[in-house]
């Protein structure tokens, strides 16, 4: 049987961190990613401020600043004839005061290039989890399934689950989220267009006529979230894709030009909502993180965010009983105690979203009759960097582990 120290499923954002932090502490560490490449459309493609700070501190900084990308300074929504701004990045602290708007999958690579260059380190594609081992009560590591459909099994003293909202191996722990209530599911939809690409570094929300829909302007296209009731996917679809196109474009004063690019429903993904969380995130040699442990709503997008600060806390506080060989239920417990508030509390504030957007969809939300926090916003420019920086920053911000740290100068890739 083959052996690691620790075993990470899902290489996505929190997966792939967690992996590097561990490997530049010296921890033999192994992550399983299933599909081939990272390429998949419609994931998380804003990268924080808190995220572009760590990057700095990993000494990946430079590399990713030469990637293309728009930068998000300012968050607005529109209601009605009614503008608000939600959000401004400009005067947070620190060096960086805006959302990077890269596809995920160049992150990704970037994070697992500098983890490839640490002898600790392995990162296996087309590698599929299909269960755990356990020995009398606890988890020992996994089963798997290879790239040549070859089943194997690899031993860890801790697994770490960072496959996603559907977690295979949160429910192969018999482990289940507590799920909220959520009035949406979202179509995903990228409009083709030549555009001026985030002019003023901005991102629109619409809301209008029972209609509500976010856009980000990514130079040659609109990606496009359209919040639809929830489960009303199956209903809605029997519409002939003109009906989309239509609504698309008075929402947006799109002309035919542009919502014609959105060729069919085959164009058009389902994102079914899910919004929930553990109690408990982990149990003897299993730790659940990122949306495994808690699934967040799409609003705000701070779902990739919450997942690596998860994955920045459990490398600061396991990498040392992952040395020792001593990982325990009480080092367990202190990530969850760590990440568990602040995760609570984004919860709370996407919760009291859920109600405007309700508003939204039956067509109640007015722009003469805004809800209290959005007048505060419009009468208060202060309270637009604050919520920006709570966007951004996030609350309790996790610091770089000194272990992982590279001074200026002192790694080249």
């Amino acid at each position: 049987m083959e052996r690691t120290t620790c075993c990470v499923v899902g290489g996505g954002p929190s997966g792939m961190m967690l992996g590097l932090l561990l490997a530049r502490a010296g921890i033999e560490v192994t992550v399983l990613e299933k599909h081939g490449d990272f390429l998949r459309d419609f994931r998380g493609d804003t990268v924080h401020p808190s995220t572009l700070n760590l990057l700095d501190d990993l000494g990946l900084g430079d590399e990713f600043a030469r990637l293309p990308f728009p930068k998000l300074e300012e968050m607005r929504a529109q209601i009605g004839d009614t503008t608000v701004v939600m959000a401004d990045m400009r005067r947070i602290p620190g060096r960086h005061k805006y959302f990077a708007m890269v596809p995920q999958w160049d992150f990704l690579d970037l994070i697992a290039g500098a983890a490839a260059e640490e002898p600790s380190f392995t990162l296996r594609m087309r590698t599929r989890a299909t269960g755990l081992l356990t020995d009398g009560g606890r988890v020992t590591g996994v089963r798997y399934v290879d790239e040549d459909g070859t089943a194997g099994e690899l031993a860890a003293d801790l697994t770490v689950a960072c496959d996603g909202r559907d977690s295979l191996i949160r429910q192969a722990a018999g482990m289940h989220q507590r799920h909220f209530e959520v009035p949406m599911d979202v179509w995903q939809i990228r409009v083709d267009a030549p555009t001026d690409g985030l002019k003023g570094g901005r991102v629109f929300g619409r809301f209008g006529g029972g209609q509500a829909a976010v856009t980000m302007d990514r130079g040659t296209y609109f990606q496009t979230s359209y919040l639809i009731g929830k489960g009303q996917d199956a209903a809605l679809r029997r519409h002939d894709i003109q009906w989309l196109r239509d609504r698309l474009g008075a929402l947006f004063g799109w002309d035919d030009a542009v919502t014609g690019t959105l060729g069919s429903w085959d164009d058009v993904k389902l994102l079914e909502v899910t919004f929930g969380r553990l109690r408990r995130w982990h149990r003897p040699g299993l730790l659940c993180i990122g949306d495994a442990a808690h699934t967040m709503s799409p609003v705000g997008g701070v779902g990739v965010n919450l997942a690596l600060q998860d994955a920045v806390a459990a490398a600061r506080i396991l990498a040392g009983p992952l040395r020792r060989g001593t990982v325990g239920t009480e080092d367990l417990t202190r990530v969850q105690k760590r990440r568990e508030w602040p995760m609570a509390v984004v919860q709370k504030s996407q919760a009291s979203e859920h109600a405007m957007i309700r508003s939204a969809l039956n067509g109640t939300l007015h722009g003469d009759r805004l809800p209290v926090p959005m007048k505060l916003l419009r009468r208060i420019p202060a309270l637009r960097t604050v919520t920006g920086y709570l966007g951004g920053v996030g609350i309790r911000p996790e610091p770089t582990p000194d272990f992982a740290r590279v001074r200026t100068g002192a790694r080249s890739r």
